[in-house]
C-alpha cells in the first residue's frame, strides 16, 4: 500500500477510487494495455486513425468530491474523437451524435485519464468513432475502464463540394468485429428517434402520475443558464465545440439534480442524443434543465440547449436525458425523494417512466457481456429494436473470429469448431451456384427449412414484427428413443448488406413469449446465437456459412458430427445446396410477377 499512501499524501482520494486501487493491487484490476498486432510481414501494426490523449486530473478539473467533472471528461472525449475522424477524413469534421454512455467508475485528482479513439467504419459522408476511456493510478500502476462510447462524425463540405469518405480497411479480428457491428449500430441510430416516439406514445397512455407524501415540486429543480460562446469555446472551425456544449449541459443537469436531493449527485448515464444544428462564436447559448422524474435510487434530468444571436429567434441545438444517483458514504445509492410534477410537466413525468424501462432493456440486452445474458430474453414491442441488434451483433462477433479450427471436410462441405471460455461453437461452410440475394431469401423463410433440414420437423410464424424480424416456433424430433422432441421460440433477424463489403445475414436466437409457454409434449430448447452469413463471391457463386453456439438444446444434434462419429451434417448441407438450386428459378419468377403487379 506504499503507492496508495504516496498518492493520498498529496491528493486525497475518494473512497471509490481507493477501493478500486486496492482491488487492483490485489490482482483484481483490468489493465488497459494495448496488445501489439504483428502482421505476416513482421511489421507492428497500429490503426492509422487511432488517436490517444492522456491528461492528468488537476484540482481545476474536479468537483467537490475530488473527482473529475464529467463535463470536462466529455470535452476531452469529443476532442480526441474529432481528431481521429479528421485524420481519416482529411478534412474538418463535426459531431453529429453520441450513443448511450454509461460511466462505470469515477476518476480522482492526481490520476491520469487515458482516452483512445479510432474510426470503426466510414459510410458516405459520416463515420463511427469508437472511444475508450480508462483511468491510471500512477502510484499503484493500476488501470481500469471508465466508459466506452460511440460517436458519429460528419465531414464538412469543402470548396470542392460534399466530401466522400474513403473506406476503412479492418486489419485485425477486433477491427473486423467493430467494422461489422458498426453497420448495425448505424441502423439502430437511424430508427432510434422514430421507435422511441412510438414506444413512448403507446406506453405513456397507461401511466399515471402517483402522489407521494413529501414529494418535491418539479418546479423547484428547474434551472436556466446562459453562456456566451467565446473563441476559447470554439473549435478550429469557429463552431462551438460539441464537447463544450455537452459540458454546459451536464453542469445545469447536475444543479437540477442537486436541488431535488440537497446533495451532490453522481452522473451514471447519458442517453443517445443528436446535435440538431450548429452554434458559433457570438451565440448566446440558453441551457435549461429540470428533473423529469425520480425513482427509488435514480432520477432522470432533461436538458435542452438553444442558441440565439442578438434579437434573433432561438435555435434548438441539442436535447439530452441524464440519469443521476446519490451515493452514501459506502458508495451505495441512496433513496431519493419523489417528485411532484407541475400540470405542464405530467407528460415529461410519464415519458421518464417509459424511458426508464427502455433504458433497462437497452442496458440489459445490449450492454451485458454475452455470458451474462440469459439464453431466452422476454420479447415485447418495447425491446424489439435492442433484441434485434443483439441478435445480429452476436452473429457478427462469432463470424469475425479468426481462430476457427477445421474439424473435417467432405464433398466441399467444411466443418469448423472453436472452443473458448468453455463455450463450443461450430461453423459449416459450403459454396452454391446460386446468387447471394436469392439464397438469402430462400434461407430466411424458416417455414421451408424442413424441405432440406430433417431437424426442422415443423415451423410456424408466431409474430411478424416487421420486414426484418420474425418470431417462429420450431419443433424438432427427439434424438434418443422414447424421448420427447424439442421446440424452440426463435427470433429471426434478417439483414441485407450495407455495402459490397458486407454479407447477407440471418441471425437466430431464443426469446420467450407469455403466449407460448413450454408444454408437456416438448422439451423447450434454447439457442443463444446461430444463423447464416451469405457472401456473394461472383454473380453465380455464393459462399454460405452457418454458425451455432452450442447450447444443451442444440448439442445433441451435432455432437456426433463434431466428434467424427457421424457425417450427417454433410448430407444436410448437400440437401440445402440442392434445395437452393431447385428453387432458384421459382424465386426469379415470383420476383418478376410481383414487379408486374
Amino acid at each position: 500500500m506504499r503507492g496508495l499512501q504516496s498518492a493520498t499524501s498529496t491528493f486525497p482520494l475518494c473512497p471509490a477510487v481507493q477501493s478500486r486501487i486496492m482491488s487492483c493491487e490485489k490482482g483484481d484490476g483490468d489493465p488497459m494495455e494495448d496488445p501489439l498486432f504483428i502482421l505476416e510481414s513482421g511489421e507492428v501494426y497500429r490503426n492509422p486513425t487511432e488517436v490517444k490523449m492522456s491528461q492528468i486530473v488537476m484540482p481545476c478539473h474536479a468537483n467537490h468530491c475530488g473527482e473529475l467533472s464529467v463535463g470536462q471528461l466529455l470535452k476531452w472525449m469529443d476532442s480526441t474523437a474529432c481528431l481521429s475522424a479528421e485524420r481519416h477524413a482529411g478534412s474538418p469534421c463535426i459531431t453529429a451524435s453520441v450513443d448511450d454512455i454509461h460511466f462505470e467508475h469515477t476518476i480522482g485528482v492526481g490520476q491520469v485519464v487515458n482516452i483512445k479513439a479510432k474510426v470503426n467504419r466510414a459510410f458516405t459522408s459520416s463515420m463511427e468513432v469508437g472511444i475508450t476511456v480508462s483511468c491510471e493510478d500512477l502510484f499503484s500502476s493500476c488501470q481500469w475502464n471508465v466508459c466506452n462510447a460511440f460517436a458519429t462524425f460528419v465531414a464538412r463540405r469543402t470548396e470542392e463540394g460534399k466530401v466522400r469518405l474513403k473506406q476503412v480497411i479492418p486489419r485485425t479480428q477486433t477491427e473486423q468485429m467493430e467494422y461489422s457491428i458498426a453497420a448495425e449500430r448505424r441502423r439502430m441510430r437511424l430508427t432510434h428517434a422514430e421507435i422511441i416516439t412510438d414506444l413512448l406514445s403507446s406506453n405513456t397512455a397507461q401511466l399515471e402520475c402517483q402522489e407521494y407524501q413529501g414529494a418535491v415540486s418539479a418546479e423547484r429543480t428547474r434551472v436556466e443558464s446562459v453562456e456566451l460562446v467565446l473563441p476559447p469555446h470554439a473549435n478550429h472551425q469557429v463552431s462551438t465545440f460539441g464537447g463544450q456544449i455537452m459540458a454546459w449541459m451536464e453542469n445545469v443537469a447536475t444543479i437540477a439534480a442537486c436541488r431535488l436531493c440537497n446533495a451532490h449527485p453522481t452522473l451514471r448515464t447519458i442517453d443517445m442524443f443528436h446535435f440538431r444544428g450548429p452554434s458559433h462564436i457570438g451565440d448566446r447559448l440558453v441551457l435549461k434543465a429540470i428533473v423529469n422524474n425520480a425513482f427509488k435510487h435514480s432520477m432522470e434530468v432533461g436538458v435542452c440547449a438553444e442558441a440565439y444571436q442578438g434579437a434573433g429567434a432561438l435555435r434548438h441545438i441539442n436535447s439530452a436525458f441524464m440519469t443521476f444517483e446519490v451515493l452514501d458514504k459506502d458508495r451505495k445509492p441512496r433513496t431519493l425523494p419523489r417528485i411532484r410534477p407541475e400540470p405542464d410537466g405530467k407528460r415529461r413525468y410519464q415519458e421518464a417512466i417509459a424511458r426508464k424501462k427502455i433504458r433497462l432493456d437497452r442496458k440489459y440486452i445490449i450492454s451485458c457481456k454475452q455470458t451474462e445474458v440469459p439464453l431466452s430474453v422476454p420479447w415485447d414491442i418495447s425491446n424489439q429494436m435492442y433484441l434485434s441488434y443483439n441478435n445480429v451483433s452476436a452473429l457478427k462477433i462469432m463470424a469475425a473470429r479468426s481462430n476457427w479450427m477445421l474439424s473435417s471436410e467432405k464433398n466441399k462441405v467444411s466443418l469448423y469448431t472453436l472452443e473458448e471460455n468453455q463455450i463450443l461453437c461450430f461453423k459449416v461452410e459450403t459454396h452454391v451456384t446460386v446468387p447471394a440475394e436469392q439464397a438469402f431469401h430462400l434461407l430466411s423463410d424458416l417455414r421451408r427449412r424442413h424441405e432440406w433440414d430433417r431437424h426442422y420437423q415443423k415451423c410456424d410464424v408466431i409474430i411478424q414484427a416487421d420486414e426484418d424480424d420474425t418470431i417462429y416456433r420450431v419443433a424438432t424430433p427427439c434424438v434418443s428413443k422414447g424421448g420427447k422432441g424439442q421446440d424452440f421460440i426463435l427470433l429471426a433477424s434478417r439483414r441485407k448488406p450495407c455495402d459490397s463489403r458486407d454479407p447477407y445475414l440471418i441471425a437466430l436466437r431464443s426469446v420467450t413469449l407469455p403466449t407460448h409457454p413450454a408444454t408437456e409434449d416438448y422439451t423447450r430448447g434454447e439457442v443463444l446465437c446461430a444463423g447464416f452469413s451469405i457472401w456473394e463471391e461472383s454473380n453465380a457463386v455464393t459462399k454460405i456459412s452457418y454458425y451455432n453456439q452450442a447450447t444443451p438444446g442444440v448439442l445433441p444434434y451435432i455432437s456426433n458430427d463434431i466428434a467424427g462419429l457421424s457425417s450427417s451434417f454433410y448430407g444436410t448441407f448437400h440437401s440445402c445446396n440442392k434445395y437452393l438450386e431447385e428453387n432458384r428459378d421459382s424465386l426469379v419468377v415470383l420476383t418478376f410477377c410481383c414487379y408486374c403487379l
